[in-house]
């Protein structure tokens, strides 16, 4: 297993590439250039926020709204509590977050096997961008050798720079963001007593899975290993494993081949869990 305490983690702004302020927490990042690459962060839109236009990518967004609502797309709106799949190939936006929100975010390769640009290397593209052109409203401008005024998307932009490939898009599986509320489901018990789950939903061939554990006080979560990646983000309590102690904002990540790992709560703790596709 490996963990990442909210309190010991990195905070970075993002750059120029979108307009506004959105300062994120990165909690856990996975292999760079496998079709399994992923990067789990917190963000929070900063003073007169943040805002994108329309667009699409050709990786998963999975979001989980930890303060406030979220307008992800016109007259659409997630609530406060409320978690959505954003699949890849299928556009959303405009957004205009507003100043305070508070979400937490996974970004992962999708179905396709086009895998995920790491954030690092998206912010150098972004950086190195800036002496080629503009970035203004979510857009990318600049002037080519024959002279010509061309304008792409900003993250677009930072992908081909990045890769020196175009920015390619798989055939959408879905025709829209899948929205889900979390409040809506029943917790079913599970095979540890005080440990109980809700499955949200399985998503694509390769089997990306959503759902949420609830651990009651003094009950211990023995976590298995799934077939793919789990990515799993605490959203209450208080939870010890492997002798340390875990608060909100904190999160984990399970492998195929990681030993069984035992949560015990000290305080009533619930965790999204995130499994990734299955290559």
């Amino acid at each position: 297993m490996r963990a990442a305490r909210a309190a010991n983690t990195d905070t970075g702004q993002v750059g120029s590439m979108r307009e506004g302020v959105l300062t994120q927490k990165h909690l856990l990042i996975g292999e760079d250039g496998s079709p399994t690459n992923y990067d789990l962060n917190t963000g929070l839109a900063g003073a007169g926020g943040w805002r994108t236009p329309r667009h699409r990518h050709n990786f998963d967004q999975i979001r989980y709204v930890i303060k406030g609502d979220y307008p992800y797309m016109d007259e659409k709106v997630l609530p406060e509590g409320w978690i959505a799949y954003f699949p890849e190939s299928v556009h959303y936006g405009p957004q205009d977050r507003p100043e305070g929100l508070q979400t937490m975010v996974l970004q992962f390769g999708g179905a396709s096997g086009n895998g995920y640009l790491s954030v690092d290397g998206r912010e150098d593209a972004n950086e190195a961008l800036k002496a080629k052109g503009e970035f203004k409203g979510g857009s990318f401008t600049w002037v080519d050798e024959a002279g010509n005024t061309r304008t792409e998307d900003a993250s677009a932009a930072c992908f081909e720079y990045a890769t020196g490939r175009k920015l390619e898009f798989a055939p959408p599986r879905y025709d829209g963001v899948i929205v889900m509320d979390p409040g809506a489901y029943a917790w079913m018990p599970t095979d540890d007593a005080g440990v109980f789950e809700k499955q949200l939903g399985s998503f694509t061939e390769r089997t990306a899975r959503i759902g949420f554990f609830r651990v009651d006080a003094g009950a211990t979560f023995n976590l298995k290993p799934f077939g793919s990646i789990a990515v799993l983000f605490q959203t209450k309590g208080e939870l010890v494993a492997d002798g340390e102690d875990y608060s909100a904002g904190s999160a984990f990540e399970i492998a195929p081949g990681d030993d069984p790992v035992a949560f015990t709560a000290t305080q009533d703790a619930e965790l999204v869990c995130m499994v990734l596709h299955r290559f």
